[in-house]
């Protein structure tokens, strides 16, 4: 009977000492109060009593600053939050200086990202903080990770959340924007206006220049015309302005769709028919007739 009680407590400290560390974590065995060992993901057994294991999540963690107000260079109080991405090193010593080099690490990291958020947006006007956030995210990082080096942490990122006015000055600001959106939308217009009627005033001059070279060819044809009817005068004409006169008169009345009987033996139908390259035909005289009839 006794050696059934032996065995039963046997088998149940063997399964109180067991622990599983998983691959997200590390493992730190002390003995009595005292330091022993490391714990690698697995299986692992621990002396109940007189051992125990404290597991650290080696992951990437995310710990809010919380909200506070600030008050900005220009003596504005700005409500600022903050995030902190943060993770033990997973080697042995970084473990161990998680544990044993801070209390409660989470909790200081907090407080010494507020303590810097304080000390670096105290120094900018609230305008310079709202667009420099990636200088301070920059500044922050730069200190927790300086200040947390032997805490054996690796400070990912650091992101500001927000850095919200008062809200008297956040509606002014917001009339400020309104207004310079108005200036832009305004000047586009007037630039857009402006490129209309530089595109109207070129096609105008297009079109202006169409029509002078149009009537610069009308002119050079009727020159043209006036100097061919010239040479036609001086070759036809040169002595005859009478029959100059009434070639015009049947010119003009045929364009008209007039019609006019012109004399078989006028002059009139010769020139008519040497300007056309015809010639008419001349009427022979009738033969005498014979002696004596």
């Amino acid at each position: 009977m006794l050696y059934y009680v032996i065995a039963i407590v046997v088998v149940f400290l063997f399964l109180i000492g067991i622990r599983i560390v998983r691959p997200t974590s590390r493992g730190l065995v002390e003995r009595l109060g005292k330091y022993n060992r490391f714990a690698e993901p697995g299986f692992h057994w621990v002396i109940p009593i007189i051992e125990r294991m404290v597991k650290i999540n080696v992951t990437e963690q995310m710990v809010d600053a919380q909200p506070q107000e600030i008050i900005t260079n220009d003596n504005l109080n700005a409500r600022v939050d903050a995030q902190v991405y943060f993770k033990v090193k997973p080697d042995e010593e970084s473990v161990k200086s998680s544990q044993y080099n801070v209390n409660d690490y989470e909790y200081q990291i907090v407080n010494l990202a507020r303590t810097t958020l304080r000390n670096i947006i105290g120094t900018l006007t609230l305008k310079s903080a709202n667009s420099e956030r990636d200088k301070i995210n920059g500044e922050l990082l730069t200190t927790l990770a300086k200040e947390t080096q032997n805490w054996g942490m690796e400070i990912v990122r650091t992101e500001l959340k927000e850095i919200d006015p008062p809200k008297d000055v956040q509606e002014t600001m917001n009339k400020v924007v309104k207004a310079e959106n108005e200036k832009i939308a305004a000047l586009d217009f007037a630039n857009a206006a402006e490129r209309q009627a530089d595109g109207l005033k070129r096609a105008e001059i297009k079109k202006a220049e169409g029509i002078r070279q149009g009537r610069i060819l009308a002119a050079e044809g009727e020159a043209e015309a006036i100097r061919l009817v010239n040479e036609a005068a001086n070759r036809y004409f040169v002595g005859n302005a009478q029959l100059l006169r009434q070639l015009q008169t049947v010119e003009t009345a045929l364009r008209d769709n007039a019609k006019i009987v012109v004399p078989s033996d006028s002059e009139l139908v010769n020139v008519i028919g040497e300007l056309a390259g015809v010639l008419p035909l001349r009427r022979h005289a009738k033969e005498a007739p014979p002696a004596g009839e």
